[in-house]
């Protein structure tokens, strides 16, 4: 497995050719919730006071995604963004979903979305605000934990529904977690 990355710390990253020119800001990070992994990035311009672009960037356009830059070979790689790419990327977004099993039991709401560096872009676990059902713990304190991402996902509205089973597998120790693989295939 390559390095993870928090799709919050993917906001402001610069988009960086292979020739080393900035040429773009991430602003969003848009799910293909369905293949479990980045669709695109919607994207700001190259300098940190710009605002959004009329371009996005599509995963398949990335050469690598690392720590610091999303890479790209050259500027040609951002697309105009079509009619309804905006839109589109509103009903991709996942931070902030409430998270619910496919009985309808709560889960928690997604605070943060760990995908795989490099060339995957792979959904690994989500980092959930634990519904006090999943975690008991006292009520002031709100418990956060991660959940494995590799499982079928749906996303309706603003609601993430996940497989039941797959609360079995939470952790809220994230180096644990990854030693384990988070879920067992």
């Amino acid at each position: 497995m390559t390095a993870l990355t928090t799709v919050r710390s993917l906001t402001t990253l610069p988009v960086v050719t292979l020739g080393g020119d900035a040429v773009a800001h991430v602003r969003d990070t848009v799910f293909d919730t369905s293949a479990r992994r980045i669709a695109s990035f919607t994207l700001s311009g190259p300098s940190m006071l710009s605002g959004p672009l009329a371009r996005d960037l599509p995963w398949p356009a990335v050469h690598c995604l690392g720590p610091r830059a999303v890479m790209v070979r050259d500027e040609g790689a951002l697309c105009a963004l079509s009619p309804g790419a905006r839109r589109d990327a509103s009903l991709g977004r996942l931070l902030g979903a409430q998270v619910v099993t496919d009985d309808g039991d709560p889960v928690g709401a997604v605070l943060d979305v760990l995908v795989e560096g490099g060339i995957s872009g792979r959904i690994v676990a989500f980092r959930l605000a634990a519904h006090r059902q999943l975690v008991h713990g006292t009520r002031h304190h709100r418990h956060q934990v991660y959940l494995p991402g590799g499982e079928a996902l749906r996303i309706t509205g603003r609601t993430l529904v996940v497989p039941t089973h797959v609360t079995a597998y939470v952790s809220d120790d994230l180096p644990a977690f990854v030693a384990r693989g988070g879920a067992p295939s």
